[in-house]
């Protein structure tokens, strides 16, 4: 099937007014420091929902943005998708709550489940959307309340995750000289047990035993995920640039999934593209899961950092495990 020609129109973000520094944690009891976290992640602060902040309300905030942005009403939305690991309820989907939150009435409403990936992952389903002609304007969001699944005794994990959302309006353009011009994502779940959450599910529901034994709390293998990460984005990066015909000195800027700054200068050295082209706000953010990138993208459209004509890559990694990349001229 040729690649039909669609683009970001607009981009928001949804972030919590409640910012955690590093030097928090240890009044919380861990045993830990500013030092021993920026050495470790580049982390120094995140931001963490409020009560009453849900990961539908975040969505809504940056929806709405993406959606001023781009000029597009709500009554032209054909498809809502929304990507997150933190699903306000078992059921029904977020995505239908956002829906209602945003009186998107003639939308189709779905969640996806790509964890770090998920921003990527459904701007491909937004992609096949239009090209199969089931809609000519989709809402694509990628929403994440991690703090309501961390233990937030584990320094291992509970100081590398934050709260927040961004979102994108895709859509056909009549312009050849920019849009998506390449994607690509896999996946390998024979590696789940090594970035999951063991219980809560279907599986092992909730009980007694699963809360004080906190196993329904995220779990990380951190080395491992480590390794991989590097591995797959790389990978992911040499895939989209042969796909589109293009070298790493044809990148105006990269994207990268802000998981820990070792990832991501790892993942660029790779690719050959130097720190400066890389956006970083993993420090002020930490790691927001599948909103890392489209808050990162908004960021940088919004400061100046991508112009129109620019080239730029997007990967990410994330449980599953799942990865992937894409490469769009603005």
């Amino acid at each position: 099937m040729k690649r039909p020609i669609t683009y970001y129109a607009g981009t928001g973000r949804g972030m919590p007014d409640r910012i955690v520094r590093n030097e928090e944690f240890a009044a919380m009891g861990l045993e830990t420091s500013d030092e021993w976290i920026v050495s470790r992640t580049g982390i120094k602060e995140r931001r963490i929902a409020a009560p009453g902040e849900t990961t539908a309300s975040m969505s809504a905030l940056a929806a709405k943005a993406a959606m001023k942005r781009a000029g597009v009403s709500v009554e032209e939305i054909d498809a809502i998708v929304l990507s997150t690991v933190t699903s306000d309820r078992l059921l029904p989907a977020t995505a239908t709550d956002l829906q209602a939150l945003l009186g998107a009435s003639r939308a189709a409403a779905f969640d996806i489940s790509a964890a770090c990936s998920g921003f990527i992952y459904g701007s491909v389903i937004a992609e096949g959307l239009i090209a199969t002609g089931v809609a000519e304007t989709v809402l694509v969001v990628s929403a994440e309340k991690m703090s309501a699944i961390l233990d937030w005794t584990d320094r291992a994990t509970c100081v590398l995750f934050g709260d927040g959302a961004g979102a994108a309006i895709v859509r056909r353009t009549k312009r050849a000289d920019h849009g998506i011009l390449s994607t690509f994502i896999r996946s390998d779940g024979r590696l789940a047990d090594l970035l999951y959450r063991p219980t809560g599910g279907a599986t092992i529901p909730f009980s007694e035993e699963v809360l004080n034994d906190r196993s329904h709390f995220v779990k990380m293998a951190g080395r491992e995920v480590f390794k991989h990460a590097v591995r797959s984005m790389s990978d992911a990066a040499d895939y989209v640039l042969k796909d589109a015909q293009l070298t790493h000195g044809d990148i105006d800027v990269l994207i990268p999934h802000q998981a820990n700054m070792r990832i991501i200068e790892a993942t660029a050295k790779h690719a050959k593209i130097s720190m400066d082209k890389v956006y970083v706000n993993v420090d002020r953010f930490g790691n927001t899961s599948s909103a890392t990138i489209p808050i990162a993208l908004d960021e940088a459209i919004e400061s100046g950092r991508i112009k129109e004509g620019m080239t730029v890559m997007l990967v990410a990694f994330g449980a599953g495990f799942t990865w992937g990349a894409m490469i769009v001229r603005f």
